[in-house]
């Protein structure tokens, strides 16, 4: 029980990480730890597989066209 209040700082953190500019290392970071959030959550037989999933791939096709941009933007 104790564990779900830092877990949720964690995600804040990391949500305001992906909407603030620059921070590059930070957001490959936290691009990852909700990767292996979702992965769990979606690995949890509970029922919630489906939304778990389209959570998961809206989160790599955030990551994509990311990198896409930060790609184009260094040529």
């Amino acid at each position: 029980m104790y564990i779900i209040y830092p877990y949720v700082v964690l995600k804040l953190l990391g949500l305001i990480v992906l909407w603030l500019p620059g921070l590059k290392t930070m957001k490959e970071w936290a691009y990852s730890g909700f990767f292996f959030a979702f992965v769990l959550t979606f690995l949890i037989r509970d029922g919630g597989q489906i939304t778990a999933a389209i959570v998961l791939i809206s989160l790599l096709l955030s990551y994509l066209f990311y990198r896409k941009i930060n790609s184009t933007k260094t040529l």
